[in-house]
């Protein structure tokens, strides 16, 4: 099944005319959990980091030192598996051409992976998702958290980056990590099964105009409760054609999370000041009620562990990883 699925991939490379095809385990949004989970349908391997490059002769599959057993016993048959620190693909591929999907790579990332002398080719269609067909799963609306949760209100925290704008005289913020768009409107979603991340893009101007870009049905609580209004919302899907219709001026994007999809559309248009995102910083700093909500999330979290390590010591029956998991 597998070797199936690599072959078909490899049926597409006279047609990009590509030598190999990258595929990562992140998604769009550069979160490990995928739904779609591309890098587990190509290979098989289910752990939470790897990349794996097809090329005409050999298939590889680099991974950390957490995941070389696991990596060799699923997906063993059909790769080469290797340690990423000891051998990083930037000892490989040398003068050839590998195709990739821009919107689920950064031009940091290609930088950090792959050699100079490693031609990248950038292919818009997704070639796992041209072979497999996957069924989108509906995650839960966003919500928004009250000032008494967060501490500061959505508008101070607006000012405050409007201010970082003023001061570098530059006229939009592209805010592509969902975790920053998460602190600055103070929403919250369920598109990571271990952290309330709400997947979406943000756009703030300088004159303090926002513009929330994620899908239709995850937006309708917030918006029927006022936190943000219609006006305020773009369908993540026209995302493009929304930023082709501003002002020229100076966009700032974050280097780390902004895919090379999204960075060479803006620099066809736009002015590109590559800093920090801004609320990096500004979300570092924890305000009064931040603090005394980590306080009583340890006293809950030691509680729990406590309780944990005494059913442990004083359980009769002997305890296995497996049942301590459970």
């Amino acid at each position: 099944m597998i070797k199936n699925k690599i072959l078909e991939i490899k049926k597409y490379f006279s047609k990009y005319q590509i030598d190999g095809y990258v595929i990562p385990k992140n998604d769009e949004f550069f979160s490990e959990f995928d739904q779609f989970d591309r890098l587990k349908k190509i290979t098989n391997f289910s752990g939470s980091a790897g990349l794996a490059v097809i090329t005409k002769n050999h298939n590889y599959l680099f991974v950390d030192g957490r995941y070389t057993i696991q990596a060799k016993n699923q997906a063993g048959k059909n790769f080469i598996i290797l340690d990423i620190t000891n051998n990083p693909p930037s000892n490989f591929f040398k003068n050839i051409i590998l195709g990739l999907d821009p919107k689920i790579f950064t031009k940091k990332i290609i930088k950090r992976f792959f050699s100079r002398k490693t031609r990248i080719k950038e292919i818009e269609d997704n070639l796992v998702d041209k072979i497999i067909k996957s069924k989108i799963r509906k995650n839960k609306e966003f919500f928004s958290l009250s000032k008494i949760v967060t501490g500061e209100t959505k508008n101070s925290k607006i000012n405050r980056v409007v201010k970082f704008l003023n001061n570098i005289k530059a006229d939009y913020l592209f805010v592509t990590a969902p975790e920053n768009v998460a602190w600055l409107l103070n929403i919250r979603g369920s598109d990571n099964p271990n952290s309330p991340i709400p997947n979406s893009h943000l756009i703030i101007t300088k004159e303090k105009k926002i513009f929330l870009f994620a899908e239709k049905y995850k937006v309708n609580k917030i918006i029927k409760n006022k936190e943000i209004n219609k006006n305020q919302f773009v369908q993540i899907s026209e995302i493009k054609l929304y930023i082709n219709n501003l002002s020229k001026g100076t966009f700032v994007i974050d280097a780390s999370t902004c895919s090379i999809y999204y960075e060479n559309f803006i620099k066809n248009n736009f002015k590109i000041s590559k800093k920090n995102d801004p609320i990096y910083a500004l979300k570092a700093i924890k305000n009064t009620s931040e603090i005394n909500h980590m306080i009583n999330a340890h006293y809950e979290d030691g509680l729990a562990l406590t309780k944990f390590i005494y059913w442990i010591k004083n359980n009769k029956k002997k305890i296995n990883e497996i049942d301590a998991e459970k």
